[in-house]
């Protein structure tokens, strides 16, 4: 493991790799939109050409002896893009249409022999987290942090995430509510880097690591934690009842003043050795 290597798998607009970056990391990019991966490649032009970053274009998916895939660039929000074809239907259901593009397939355990294996792994691939984790079920390689964005929907694709860990020897989680990340800041004592002023921005993952405090939970107590995020998720989330009605959203909004948490917001899972 490479003390000093971040693999960001689901670059978008480098709002993360940004961040590694100013910390002093060296950063390994993964991007399937190609007018996404172009604009990074401008954006973080002069980290390139010094070797801090490399930004490779493609998807990682289950299957990686493929060549290609489809994927569904989405036209309203960039961040929804996706290779899976039911989220680009629940997209279009929200509004929020797709063009099919033929994008390059990424071989990651090619890519985690070549560039080593890193401190820390970022994957947000909207609907792959779960096969990009898989893939180091076939290597010897265990970053010390690893974060995904949960499953929000089905329980028992929850609870393979959490035993998809356990093969993988990951024995501490951290649940983080992504909802109010930009209000997030660098602990002044962080071990996670060079110290910075950092503002994030939403839809970034943030901080990771040590910096996010010492609430770390037991496999257990991480599901139980899950438990009450997917009563919250029946109520207030993507296809509740409530939220499909103009006095739902008004009762989410009173309630969500009230409890000082947003409802239901959305969560990564962080887990450590």
């Amino acid at each position: 493991m490479n003390r000093k290597t971040v693999y960001d798998v689901g670059l978008h607009k480098g709002e993360d790799t940004a961040y590694y970056l100013h910390r002093g990391y060296r950063v390994v990019a993964i991007e399937a939109d190609p007018d996404l991966f172009l604009f990074c490649k401008e954006k973080f032009r002069e980290f390139i050409e010094i070797g801090a970053l490399t930004i490779i274009h493609g998807a990682v998916i289950d299957d990686d002896t493929q060549k290609s895939i489809k994927f569904y660039k989405n036209i309203k929000e960039s961040v929804w893009g996706t290779a899976v074809k039911t989220w680009a239907d629940r997209n279009a259901m929200f509004g929020a249409e797709s063009v099919e593009i033929e994008v390059p397939v990424v071989n990651f355990n090619e890519l985690l022999n070549t560039y080593g294996c890193p401190y820390y792994l970022k994957i947000d691939i909207e609907g792959m987290d779960i096969a990009c984790l898989k893939k180091l079920l076939l290597c010897d390689c265990r970053p010390k942090f690893v974060s995904i964005e949960s499953e929000k929907v089905d329980f028992a694709a929850l609870i393979e995430e959490f035993n998809i860990f356990r093969s993988l020897g990951y024995e501490k989680f951290f649940i983080k509510q992504q909802h109010n990340i930009n209000f997030d800041s660098v602990p002044l004592n962080s071990l996670e880097g060079d110290y910075i002023n950092y503002k994030f921005l939403r839809g970034s993952t943030g901080l990771f690591g040590t910096d996010l405090g010492s609430n770390w939970l037991s496999r257990e107590d991480a599901i139980q934690t899950y438990k009450n995020i997917f009563r919250d998720y029946k109520y207030f989330g993507d296809t509740s009842v409530l939220t499909k009605y103009r006095l739902g959203k008004h009762i989410r909004r009173i309630l969500q003043t009230i409890f000082r948490r947003p409802l239901p917001g959305w969560y990564d899972t962080h887990a450590s050795m």
